[in-house]
């Protein structure tokens, strides 16, 4: 099969090649997937320099959420049949044409959505449910500021938020992005970050500020978050796509009686396994009704492509890699 390898850890992907490797096969409990469709996450990114807290051996193929149909079953797997369609994450990296995964950890993939939106839905839709629902417990009213909107995660909490029924504000740098968002998604209101936006925040808030700020990006943009939430108010810290790791004068937060909240969604299911389990039911069971969106389809051999609409910050959404383009 083809499959992208990351055979060293190097900058600019340099240690990545495709190439011809053979197919793997399911162990007991496992499943074989013909792979439809990848997502494109910044971890996968991340891991080809080593720089992602979870550090597979070398050589590994990346890719951690796929989309695609049972095409081989392990030993005593009776979940599922040749030919289902199904949803999960890839022990074997999803950036190939085969990949194999515990049968535990995959769902059927709901009718609602193609292989590339159902691949690209969990990793997303479960960080906003987690930010959101278990950690800032937003209620219906509340004003939510959206960091890094046009992004997978970002837009999939703007789309929650509007479904649990806040009112939410989507902030971007790029008014192109921006416009998009605002047709497809409608949220309450669009803020460009470009040259701050603390007093527009505050205006549209009516002075109070963000009852929540959901922060991917962290940098300058944690910095100036702070001066535009509102009192009582939670900020959730989901990642750094910024390169920079901001530090919280504690006295602001003293003064202003919020909270920082850090977000790792797969670590709160490992953390409280019962809850994960609950988390992950809960966002797949509304997933007929949310609207995971798909920026552009790559084929495996344009993968170089692929990553570079993330790290270029081209999205609107999800990057998919199709193996079977």
């Amino acid at each position: 099969m083809r499959a992208l390898l990351v055979e060293e850890l190097a900058p600019d992907y340099g240690g990545c090649v495709l190439k011809e490797i053979e197919t793997p096969q399911p162990r007991p409990g496992e499943v074989q997937i013909k792979v439809r469709a990848a997502a494109v996450n910044f971890p996968d990114l991340l891991q080809t320099r080593g720089e992602y807290q979870h550090k597979p051996a070398l050589p590994f193929i990346p890719g951690l959420e796929i989309a695609g149909e049972v095409s081989a079953l392990g030993e005593g797997v009776d979940k599922f049949q040749i030919g289902d369609p199904v949803v999960g994450g890839a022990r074997i990296g999803g950036f190939a044409e085969y990949a194999v995964t515990p049968a535990a950890g995959l769902r059927r993939k709901p009718d609602s959505l193609s292989f590339s939106q159902a691949a690209g839905y969990s990793t997303a839709y479960l960080t906003a449910y987690v930010s959101l629902v278990r950690r800032a417990a937003v209620e219906p009213g509340e004003w939510v500021l959206v960091h890094g909107a046009a992004g997978g995660v970002g837009l999939a909490a703007v789309d929650l938020a509007k479904h649990l029924g806040c009112k939410v504000i989507a902030a971007s740098a790029s008014d192109e992005k921006l416009a998009v968002i605002e047709a497809e998604y409608r949220p309450d209101a669009v803020v460009n970050v470009t040259g701050g936006f603390r007093e527009k925040v505050k205006e549209i808030t009516g002075g109070r500020g963000a009852d929540v700020i959901y922060d991917p990006v962290g940098g300058d943009v944690f910095d100036e978050s702070i001066r535009c939430i509102a009192f009582n108010g939670r900020i959730l810290s989901i990642g750094f796509t910024s390169g920079r790791q901001p530090v919280l004068p504690v006295n602001i937060a003293l003064i202003k009686g919020f909270s920082v909240m850090g977000v790792r969604a797969g670590e709160y299911g490992r953390q409280f396994p019962e809850k994960g389990r609950e988390n992950s039911a809960a966002v797949w069971a509304m997933a007929d009704q949310m609207k995971p969106r798909v920026y552009r389809e790559y084929a495996l051999a344009d993968w170089r492509g692929a990553f570079d609409s993330l790290a270029d910050r081209k999205v609107i959404g999800k990057t998919i890699v199709r193996p079977d383009l």
